[in-house]
């Protein structure tokens, strides 16, 4: 039996003997131990992309309103009139596994430091979650856990929580995925980026002390596979205290608003060696860091420890010489650490020393630039083409009114109202549209401006088909987005795979970028920042590919009355628009809930028609269509039903076939509208708008396919997540 102590130092880390060979070449030398340890959570999967960063370059990043793209904290984009806004979206998979309400928690967090890193005062987050299904009570308890640590953290820090989405799927039993992404908001005087300038500028460490409750947390976590042992890992995930981030958000924003900062970077994953090392390269600089300045909470830990440690609520400000003063008086201030670590020098070279000697001496930028960038092998699975070419076991008829039920049923079609009102989505009073919507919807406060967001994935269709399904979800949230009115204007991704050391898996990654990509393209809107997250693997069993989205939209003018589920009143007539649709089954709820079937190929994208309905639904959005809905998982079933539970009136419409009741085809709204609209105003091109019936009455009624009372689908659906729950 091999013990710890004869297994290398680099192995023990995460890397492989060519990665170590690798940083030998570079230093000319055998590494020191704490050397080491930054090589190896800088070079980590979640820190280096080195899987996956050869195929990033794909994704259209640039549009005259971009003001910073891919490769910053967050991404930036012009609103007009001075005001800009900053988006980023990040995962914390691995983290939640091993302790769901601390990993959750941080990853909203760490989420937060990327945006204000960026000069901008977070406004609002969004939390796309993916969990096993919740019959099992480990899945139960992780879901319990990180909805528990979104909301404990969001609450507490005063930043609204809007949106989100969450699935269940056999999949995630094992690796569930917490995504979470934020939104800033700031103006062009204030932004500030993270390349340190001016030889002698000093650095300073803002925030809170140092512990080892954070080493190796995402980096390291997130770069490797699960086995049952996991558990054992507890002491690797971060532990995050929201009212010290309330305090460094106040603090560095008044550092920012007095000009006492050359540059700023938040210390996420891989801690003080990505800040220092970051700042100094981004800078074409180097630095002299002095470990023994660094405050921490514990004693007797090692340079490597501090250096690796990802101890939350900490931030790295690079300060002229005469503001250090300044900056130390405003950290005071707001009762956070503030501590000069280090000095901004020529050269190049990241200098490191503790308790007398020098424990790091290196090129500052050879930890990211010089990280290993692998072009793994890709193959297509022969499975996916037996799978497309078989096909789904349709009935000849279907009760869609009992059908519906069984749907509504399903915890991923369920009423989510029991995750969203643990979450303050009120705070700065700026929600015009809150969660349970297609898209959040926020103004500018002293502005007609409005913001809107919506995060949207499937893994399940990204499964069957992983090009068309990565298109599909960047049009279905775009659509979600122009409901409310905004025009969408740019896009953050998070890439949750497998382990890329699979060629099916790498495949599954490349072309779901490939998808994103095409779509991003015709609609005209880049790609400013993303994340990726791989090896979410557990025993040998990789999870569905599961791409996830955020669109951020903008209006100029806010609508007088915007498009709202609960618009919905007795007597308007609902209106099908973008196609009849009926023959997308293939990767649809009805084929995974009720038939428990995966056969066929799910309908790919039309770029016309997807551009035309997004177009339609902004302008009808603007003209006071009162309810305005996407149709997407359940078909139109589903969608009718919220929009009248949301109402609290019925409906009766009319179907030609029942697979009209819940195909899935891209594309597709209900307008609900009152009697006597004219359509030739808007209606023009490819798109119709075909009449299905009426709202009103106490059924939910499919004609010759069923009818059910409104009051029974309505329970049904509110008490699927709660009932599974104990609740």
């Amino acid at each position: 039996m091999t013990t710890t102590s004869e297994i290398p130092a680099h192995i023990q880390l995460g890397m492989t003997d060519d990665e170590y060979a690798g940083v030998v070449e570079i230093l000319g030398r055998t590494p020191r131990p704490a050397e080491l340890a930054m090589y190896s959570v800088m070079w980590s999967e979640h820190c280096s992309y080195k899987s996956s960063r050869s195929h990033l370059g794909r994704f259209p990043s640039e549009a005259p309103w971009v003001v910073v793209g891919p490769g910053e904290n967050a991404g930036v984009v012009d609103l007009g009139d001075g005001w800009l806004a900053a988006l980023r979206i990040e995962s914390h998979n691995h983290p939640s596994f091993v302790e769901p309400v601390e990993g959750a928690a941080t990853g909203v967090g760490g989420i937060l430091r990327d945006i204000f890193t960026m000069g901008a005062r977070p406004v609002a987050v969004w939390d796309p979650i993916r969990f096993g299904p919740l019959d099992d009570a480990k899945n139960r308890y992780l879901f319990n856990g990180v909805v528990s640590g979104i909301a404990g953290y969001g609450n507490a820090v005063g930043v609204p929580t809007l949106g989100g989405e969450v699935e269940f799927a056999e999949a995630y039993a094992k690796n569930p995925l917490v995504n979470v992404m934020a939104l800033g908001l700031l103006k062009k005087e204030q932004l500030v980026l993270s390349g340190a300038s001016g030889v002698g500028n000093i650095a300073v460490l803002l925030g809170a002390s140092t512990g080892r409750d954070g080493i190796g947390g995402a980096s390291i976590l997130a770069s490797a596979s699960f086995d049952e042992e996991s558990g054992a890992k507890r002491p690797s995930v971060q532990v995050g205290d929201p009212f010290e981030e309330k305090k460094l958000i106040e603090a560095c924003l008044e550092l920012y608003d007095r000009g006492l900062v050359v540059a700023i970077q938040d210390l996420g994953a891989a801690g003080i060696s990505c800040a220092t090392s970051e700042c100094a390269a981004n800078g074409g600089m180097g630095m002299d860091v002095d470990l023994d300045a660094v405050p921490v909470r514990e004693p007797g830990m090692t340079a490597g420890e501090i250096l690796m440690s990802e101890s939350q609520e900490r931030m790295l400000a690079i300060v002229e010489p005469t503001n250090v003063d300044a900056v130390l008086a405003v950290a005071d201030k707001w009762e956070i650490h503030g501590t000069r670590i280090g000095t901004v020098v020529e050269g190049g070279q990241l200098t490191i020393r503790y308790q007398g000697e020098t424990v790091a001496e290196l090129p500052a930028a050879s930890l990211s630039e010089d990280a290993p960038r692998y072009n793994r092998p890709a193959q297509r699975p022969v499975s996916i083409d037996e799978l497309h070419a078989a096909t789904l076991p349709l009935p000849d008829s279907v009760d869609v009114a009992t059908t519906l039920l069984t749907l509504l049923d399903d915890p991923a079609i369920a009423d989510k109202s029991w995750i969203y009102r643990q979450y303050d989505h009120q705070l700065f009073l700026q929600t015009v549209i809150e969660p349970g919507h297609d898209a959040s919807l926020m103004r500018i406060k002293g502005t007609t401006k409005g913001l809107a967001v919506s995060t949207d994935g499937d893994g399940y269709l990204c499964a069957m088909d992983p090009l068309r399904g990565g298109a599909r979800i960047v049009y279905e949230s775009a659509l979600n987005v122009a409901v409310t009115g905004a025009t969408p204007m740019c896009v953050v991704d998070n890439l949750n795979f497998g382990n890329p050391e699979n060629p099916e898996v790498m495949w599954q990654l490349i072309e779901s970028i490939e998808g994103i990509s095409q779509a991003c393209e015709a609609l005209g809107i880049p790609v400013v920042g993303g994340n990726v997250s791989l090896y979410n693997q557990t025993d040998d069993v990789d999870i569905y590919p599961t791409p996830v989205v955020g669109v951020l939209g903008y209006t100029a003018t806010l609508p007088d009355q915007p498009p709202r589920l609960d618009r919905g009143e007795a007597g308007m007539e609902v209106f099908l628009i973008g196609g009849p649709g009926g023959d997308d089954l293939a990767a649809s709820a009805y084929a995974r809930v009720i038939l428990d079937a995966r056969a066929g190929r799910p309908h790919d994208v039309d770029h016309d028609t997807g551009r035309a309905a997004i177009d339609l639904a902004t302008r009808l959005a603007h003209a006071g269509v009162p309810v305005l809905h996407d149709i997407s998982t359940g078909g139109v079933a589903v969608a009718l039903a919220e929009i009248c539970f949301a109402s609290d009136v019925g409906a009766t419409i009319d179907l030609a076939t029942w697979q009209q009741a819940f195909s899935e085809e891209p594309h597709r709204l209900l307008a609900v509208v009152p009697v006597g609209f004219d359509w030739s105003e808007h209606l023009g091109g490819e798109l119709q708008a075909i009449p299905l019936g009426v709202l009103g009455g106490n059924d939910l009624s499919f004609g010759t396919f069923g009818t059910v009372p409104l009051t029974a689908a309505h329970e049904i659906w509110k008490s699927a997540i709660p009932r599974r729950l104990g609740h």
